[in-house]
């Protein structure tokens, strides 16, 4: 069952210029209980309208749509009515780059529009719906600073400039050895990940490995985002590719990544989702994490933002387990406070630091 709104129903407006999605959607949600579709429209002019005559807890809102597109009425909802919003987004990577800037203005998530004849195919988006939909009642809308800094120009690109760092910080935990880091997250994380690696020098000396729950056609988009956009080299890992210094690797969505030793260093290897049947989530944080653990004997730096369940648990324990550090998310800035929860209540977070903080702590294991 669903954790209603305020002790009471969950109210939904639906936002599609379908008539066949804004059926399927509202036939998924007004089978739930605790859920009240209050609404739906057409396109992003009603949609911006309803939202402020209606004021639903959650809406689910199309990405291209006539007369007004789904980011702009976002944006427009954001600056007269803040609500959740839900994306709904085409598995393409222009749906990809476009669901990316809806979570830049403000949108909680996205639910990928798979819905085919197949009946996998519908059962699987009627999972993520709920799912999606749950997550989001939960969540907290986070608006992070704008730009995340200034700009400056790193080999013809527009990067984002390292802000200044903040005037507390913790110490403790530098003093021991680190030759990589490993990063999970998932709802809330595409926007919580490019704040922590804005603040992470050009110059640092170790690998970054990320592991973000996304489809595969998203996790090459987000990496050439981030890259263009931060200046620290960001791309999506490849199977067989080492992990080096001053680079971030995204684990590709739709399987799993681990981590092994080879070459001198440590090297990705990508693995089929049906490996590891156990692992529900994807790509896994605990697996990935755990195996970076396992490979570097510990000597790693293991960070957990923010994300609804627990995935990352498990492997921040191996990690702990072998001498490792680790960093979580704070509740206050979390959009959901899920994975961070998990190993702050399972005693496995050395720091918890709110985001703004954490790329800049990260930074700091420079030796």
């Amino acid at each position: 069952m669903f954790s209603p709104i305020a002790g009471g129903k969950t109210r939904v407006l639906i936002v599609d210029d379908s008539s066949f999605m804004r059926m399927a959607i509202r036939g998924i949600l007004a089978k739930e209980p605790s859920i009240d579709v209050v609404g739906t429209a057409s396109d992003g002019v009603e949609g911006v309208e309803k939202a402020i005559a209606l004021k639903p807890d959650l809406i689910t809102m199309d990405v291209e749509m006539p007369r007004l597109d789904g980011i702009s009425a976002l944006k427009q909802i954001m600056a007269k009515s803040p609500t959740k919003v839900l994306m709904v987004s085409t598995l393409t990577n222009e749906g990809a780059r476009a669901t990316f800037e809806a979570l830049d203005a403000g949108a909680i998530d996205y639910i990928p529009k798979n819905i085919t004849d197949s009946t996998e195919a519908q059962n699987s988006f009627k999972d993520e719906l709920l799912k999606k939909v749950r997550d989001a009642a939960r969540s907290r809308v986070m608006r992070l600073a704008p730009a995340l800094g200034a700009t400056a120009t790193v080999a013809g690109q527009q990067r984002l400039a390292a802000p200044s760092p903040p005037r507390s910080s913790s110490s403790r935990i530098h003093s021991k050895r680190i030759t990589c880091v490993g990063i999970g997250a998932s709802t809330g994380g595409p926007v919580a990940l490019q704040e922590v690696i804005s603040r992470i020098p050009m110059n640092f000396p170790h690998g970054i490995v990320v592991a973000i729950h996304m489809p595969k056609a998203f996790t090459g988009p987000y990496a050439d985002r981030l890259n263009a956009k931060c200046s620290i080299a960001v791309k999506e890992a490849a199977d067989g590719e080492s992990v080096k210094p001053g680079t971030i690797l995204i684990a590709p969505g739709g399987m799993h990544t681990q981590l092994v030793r080879g070459g001198g260093g440590l090297v990705v290897k990508t693995v089929p989702t049906t490996a590891y049947p156990n692992y529900v989530y994807i790509p896994s944080v605990d697996l990935m994490i755990s195996s970076m653990a396992e490979a570097t004997g510990g000597a790693m730096l293991g960070v957990v933002l923010t994300g609804m369940g627990n995935d990352g648990f498990k492997g921040m324990q191996q990690l702990k387990e072998k001498g490792g550090v680790t960093i979580v998310q704070d509740e206050a800035t979390s959009t959901i406070y899920g994975m961070p929860k998990a190993c702050v209540d399972g005693g496995v977070a050395d720091e918890v630091l709110p985001i703004g903080q954490i790329g800049y702590e990260i930074g700091k294991f420079m030796g």
